[in-house]
C-alpha cells in the first residue's frame, strides 16, 4: 500500500484518508448519551475502551468478544483501505454509543459540546508517546514513512505528525475538562494501580460500586490478556493497513521505554523543548512510575 502524505485539516496533520471523510466526520451528530473516548493517539485507548466496554458489559467477556474493539468502540475519523470507517459503523449502530476519537479539541464536532456528551480523556506522558507513536507509524501504514528515530522525533516535536502537536492536544482538552462532564485520567496511573482507576471511571459512569468487577476488569484488561486477545489487538485488521510483523500494535504497554530510545543528547533537547511549550500550564506528567 502507498503511504500517503498528511493532509492538514484547519492547520491540523490528518492521515490522508482521515482526511477524505472530513466532510463527513465534521457535521456528526451525537446522542446526548453517547460516551466520547478521547486520546492522543498511542496513549492508552484500546486498553480504556476495553476497560469501559467491560464496564457496561458488567465483565461479561464473552460478549466483549463477539466483536474486535474497533467495531464495539467505533473510532470517529477512521477511514482505511478495507476496513469500514468509523461513520459507517456508527450509522449502524445505535445510541448510546461509545466512540473513540484523536482529534484535538478545535476539531471535535461541535455536538459533543453542544450535547454535553460524557467524555473519558486518557493522557499518556511525551516522551513515551513519541516511542510509541514511532513503532505504530512504522507498521500501520496509512502513516507517511516515520524516517529516522531522529527524524521522527523532531517532527513529533514540531507537531509535524498525525493528529498534530501532542503538547496542544493534552493541553486543549485539560483545559476543557471543568466545563464538561468530562474524566481525565493519565495512562501512568492507570499503569500504578488500574483498580483505582476503574473505581474512577465506574464512578463516572454512574455505576454501582463492585468490588469484584473492577477486579475481573483489571485481570481482563492488563496488558497480557490484551495482547492475546483478537478482539483487542488489532490482529483483525487486513495486513496492508496494520503489519503487525514489523512491529506489534500491542507492543511493550509500560511506562519509561523512552528511555531504550531516547540518547541523552536528544533528551536534553526534548526536556528544553518540553518546558516550553508546557509553561503556564497546570498539567504534569511522570515519565515513570
Amino acid at each position: 500500500m502507498e503511504r500517503p502524505p498528511l493532509i492538514p485539516i484547519k492547520g491540523v496533520p490528518m492521515i490522508k484518508y482521515f482526511a477524505d471523510v472530513w466532510d463527513e466526520v465534521e457535521p456528526f451528530e451525537p446522542h446526548p448519551d453517547d460516551l466520547l473516548i478521547s486520546t492522543y493517539p498511542k496513549s492508552g485507548t484500546t486498553w480504556i475502551s476495553e476497560v469501559i466496554d467491560l464496564i457496561f458489559k458488567e465483565g461479561d467477556t464473552e460478549k466483549c468478544r463477539q466483536n474486535p474493539i474497533y467495531t464495539r468502540v467505533p473510532f470517529l475519523e477512521f477511514k482505511a483501505p478495507e476496513v469500514p470507517s468509523g461513520i459507517d459503523l456508527l450509522k449502524k449502530a445505535t445510541p448510546p454509543r461509545m466512540i473513540k476519537t484523536h482529534l484535538p479539541v478545535q476539531l471535535l464536532p461541535k455536538g459533543f459540546w453542544d450535547k454535553d456528551c460524557k467524555m473519558v480523556y486518557v493522557a499518556r506522558n511525551a516522551k513515551d508517546v513519541v516511542v510509541s507513536y514511532y513503532y505504530f507509524y512504522q507498521m500501520a501504514k496509512v502513516h507517511p514513512e516515520p524516517g529516522t528515530w531522529n527524524e521522527f522525533l523532531e517532527s513529533f516535536m514540531a507537531g509535524n505528525v498525525s493528529f498534530g502537536s501532542w503538547y496542544d492536544h493534552v493541553k486543549g482538552w485539560w483545559d476543557k475538562r471543568k466545563e464538561y462532564r468530562m474524566l481525565y485520567l493519565f495512562y501512568e496511573d492507570l499503569k500504578e494501580d488500574p483498580q483505582r482507576e476503574i473505581r474512577k471511571v465506574m464512578e463516572f459512569l454512574e455505576r454501582p460500586p463492585d468490588e469484584r468487577l473492577v477486579e475481573k476488569i483489571a485481570h481482563h484488561t492488563s496488558f497480557k490478556e490484551m495482547k492475546q486477545n483478537e478482539m483487542a489487538n488489532y490482529k483483525t485488521i487486513p495486513t496492508v493497513v496494520m503489519d503487525h510483523s514489523i512491529s506489534p500494535f500491542m507492543r511493550k504497554g509500560v511506562t519509561g521505554d523512552w528511555k531504550n530510545l531516547f540518547t541523552v543528547a536528544q533528551n536534553e533537547m526534548f526536556d528544553e523543548h518540553y518546558k516550553k511549550q508546557m509553561e503556564g500550564t497546570t498539567l504534569h506528567f511522570r515519565t515513570e512510575i
